[in-house]
Formats: structure tokens, sequence, C-alpha cells
């Protein structure tokens, strides 16, 4: 089958495309390589693709609609989207707002219009967020869960992807899955993300800053568990549930063809404990800088991955222990260290 990858120059994309085409499917990715963060990582990570036939890429932004549903309409033949696109990052949400209307809003309209002009399109997965739980303190987060409350504009530009892609559902039947990922990490990942900040900072001895002073807890999730999550979700395309009851309403759903799941490990991690699976990962002490909470970030999150396993068989293998080892492993040797 021939599946658009939409994000393909970023961590999770990258990976995705990579499976993908591992197992034979052709692949069209696109990716506009903004600079939020280093572009050379996004070139090197595009360069593992060299020499693959079933792959191609264009330099495009998701919420260009001229140019989206130009390219959707010289391929018809694409019979699956995989929008992991997106303009991430709570902290940075506070400075540049309107990045993350442009990408995460506006981009997921164009994406799912893009969709509805494929002949073929079975099946449209998009990335959520588990921050999308905000300020719910009931853990673990279950996508039964209500999610009104969020914490940061990020957040919400992704709760607001999820109504869009169930509008789409509900009025064209547009086969749609949202995946509420959870922190992330591994090798090629995000230079944004903790995991990276902290490897990099303990190596060069240097301090790291701890956040809530290390009150915090995360579902850390190895990129191949995501990755196999993924794959997995989008053979399956949504369905409309028959078993649904618009009297007794169930925020995990519906009559139309539109699901979330929680995507994550199920093992939430003190950050302290973190810091010390790093540290005897690297071989290096670590040189903590403790700070208060900081605007928008949330104190713990617990993935519940019940619904994603019964539905796909999803099961998260990789500990943080042998996750960590294999992203420093990863780390030296891109950089050389």
């Amino acid at each position: 089958m021939t599946v658009l990858v939409t994000g393909v120059a970023g961590f999770i994309g990258s990976h995705v495309a990579r499976a993908l085409l591992d197992r034979g499917d052709q692949v069209i990715g696109i990716d506009n390589l903004n600079d939020y963060y280093d572009p050379a990582l996004k070139e090197a990570r595009l360069a593992q693709f060299r020499g693959r036939n079933a792959f191609s890429f264009q330099r495009l932004d998701v919420s260009d609609r001229t140019a989206i549903l130009a390219l959707v309409e010289a391929h018809s033949e694409i019979t699956r989207v995989a929008h992991l696109a997106a303009q991430a990052g709570v902290r940075y949400s506070l400075e540049n707002p309107f990045a993350y209307i442009d990408a995460n809003v506006m981009g997921q309209q164009v994406m799912i219009e893009a969709c509805r002009r494929l002949p073929r399109c079975e099946h449209f997965v998009y990335a959520s967020s588990s921050s999308v739980y905000g300020a719910n303190r009931k853990l673990p987060f279950s996508v039964e869960d209500p999610v009104d409350h969020p914490v940061s504009l990020y957040a919400a530009t992704k709760r607001a992807g999820e109504l869009m892609a169930y509008t789409a559902a509900h009025l064209y039947r547009l086969p749609s899955t949202g995946l509420r990922f959870f922190t992330v990490y591994g090798p090629w990942g995000r230079p944004d993300m903790s995991p990276f900040i902290f490897v990099r900072r303990i190596l060069e001895g240097e301090p790291i800053d701890v956040f809530n002073h290390g009150d915090h807890q995360r579902d850390f999730t190895y990129i191949d568990d995501i990755v196999e999550g993924v794959v997995r979700t989008s053979d399956r395309p949504a369905a409309a549930d028959p078993g649904y009851d618009s009297s007794r309403p169930d925020a995990a759903r519906s009559s139309a063809p539109w699901r979330i799941f929680n995507i994550g490990c199920e093992r939430p991690v003190e950050l302290l404990r973190y810091i010390e699976v790093i540290e005897e990962c690297t071989g290096r002490q670590a040189i903590k800088n403790m700070l208060p909470l900081q605007p928008g970030d949330v104190k713990a999150t617990y993935a519940d991955v019940s619904a994603l396993a019964a539905a796909v068989g999803y099961r998260p293998k990789v500990s943080l222990e042998e996750g960590m080892s294999r992203f420093v492993a990863w780390y030296r040797d891109y950089y050389g260290l």
C-alpha cells in the first residue's frame, strides 16, 4: 500500500516511515524542515532513506492547503495517512502561540481535507498527546476520562485536533484514530526533550534543570514501542461502535468511525530515578539545578493502554534501563563521543 507520512523528518515520523518501508509499503513523506530545533538532525534522519526506491519526499508545510491538496491530487494511490507533523513543545507554546494554531489546528484541518480528496483513503491516523489530560489528577490517564482542562496552548490544540477528526468521522465517515503519545524517547530523538537535554548536559558536565524539585513522574515510552503501536493501529481502520449509546455518552466510544488511544509504557518513573538511569548509562554524575514547576507543565503522566491493547494487541516491551542504554549509545555514536 501507499502511506502518506507527515513530519517524516521528525523523530516519530522517520521511525514510522522506516518501519513501513521495511515491511514493503510505499511511503510518500512530507516535512517543512523548520528550525524549531536543529534542521541538520532532520536532514540526517532523511538521509537514511536515500537509495530506497519506495520512498519519496517533498518539502511541504501541512498548513499549506494549496500545496497539500495538489499533492494528494497527484497521488490518488495513497490509501492511508499517518499525520505526525506538529508544532511540539509545551513551553514554546507560551512564546509563539500562533505557530501552534498554524501547524496543529490549520494543519489538522488541511490533512482531513486531503484525506477526503483521496478516493482510496482507508484510515487517517494522527498524533495527539498525553498533554490533553491537563489538570487531571486521576491516574492512570484513561481514554474514558474527560479532557476539558488543558494547561497549555499546545494541549488545547491537540484536543482541538481530536474534535476536528471526530467531526470529519461523523460527517464524512472518514475513519480516524488519534494516538495520545506519552513522553517518547530513543535514537534520533528530539533535542528539545529532556532525554536529549539531560544526556547532552551530563556528558558535557553541565547542570541539568530539575523542575518541581524532582517531584515529577513520566511515562517514558521507547520509540520502538511507539512505532509498533502506530503501525498496528494504522492496519486496523477505525469503525463505528455498534454498542454506542448517545443517551449515555462515553468519551472513548462513538457511533462514527473514530477512536482515541493512549500509547505509552504503563510504567511511570520518578524523575530522580530517571536521572539515575541516565547517570548509570553515561557513567557520569548529574549536576542538578532544582527549580519550581514550570507554567503549562503537569506533575505526572501515566498511561492506561488497555484500550489499545484490546484493539490491536499493543504491549510495550522496552524498559527504561534498556531504552536509555540504546539512546545513549546512539547519542555517542552520532556525535562522535
